[in-house]
């Protein structure tokens, strides 16, 4: 018997959904597009075990809160792992975001829908049988219960033809696919926010494109 061929999607945002002029001047949502056997497990399990023995209590990766010292070395094992990623981002800068799509149970789901709808026409994903979408864990409130509904409702009629999709949202810490895709997605916010692209070139293969929302013609291919 064939397995079902399963493709997984991982996601992680950056910036926050403070529309005030004190809140981030982007918001960035990204996706990590892979499937089994996933090539960062490993190395970055081996990565981390190196810097525990090296004295450094690392619990697991998030770019934010890492030096840039541990955040050099989860670089240099994400560019040995870019075979068969494949990365997109949405990028909105906020200000241009009308009032009616700033409310956060419509402005989130409608993203990851222009984001994944985007990321779904890769040509590859066209036999892909089940998506399982996979986002850092979302406190249990009647609030991320309208962010589920509406994620569901903006990826019906999104998908390949005949494939269906599970939601999941579970602690980065557990997946080092999650840590993947935030290390992804935070090189893509800090060359949108600070011009940084150092740790962007890094990953670049792996990044197929960034869109700004708000800007037509705005897709960066690499």
């Amino acid at each position: 018997m064939n397995p079902r061929k399963v493709t997984y999607v991982l996601l992680d945002e950056g910036g926050n959904l403070d529309f005030s002029p004190n809140g981030s001047k982007y918001f960035t949502l990204t996706s990590l597009v892979c499937s089994r056997p996933f090539l960062f497990d490993e190395p970055l399990a081996a990565c981390r075990m190196n810097l525990v023995e090296r004295g450094l209590n690392i619990e697991y990766f998030h770019a934010t809160e890492d030096t840039q010292a541990t955040r050099n070395e989860v670089f240099a094992v994400l560019k040995t792992c870019l075979n068969g990623l494949v990365v997109d981002s949405v990028i909105v800068e906020k200000r241009k975001t009308g009032p009616s799509l700033r409310d956060e149970f419509r402005f989130y789901p409608e993203m990851v829908g222009h984001l994944l709808q985007y990321a779904f026409r890769n040509p590859r994903l066209a036999e892909t049988e089940e998506f399982i979408i996979i986002t850092d864990k979302l406190p249990k409130t009647k609030k991320s219960n309208a962010i589920e509904k509406g994620l569901k409702m903006h990826l019906h009629g999104r998908l390949p033809p005949g494939a269906k999709f599970r939601i999941y949202h579970h602690q980065a810490k557990a997946w080092a696919g999650l840590q993947a895709a935030d290390y992804f997605n935070w090189a893509i916010y800090r060359w949108w926010t600070n011009s940084d692209n150092r740790s962007l070139d890094i990953v670049r293969p792996a990044i197929r494109s960034q869109f700004d929302i708000f800007q037509r013609g705005s897709k960066i291919w690499y």
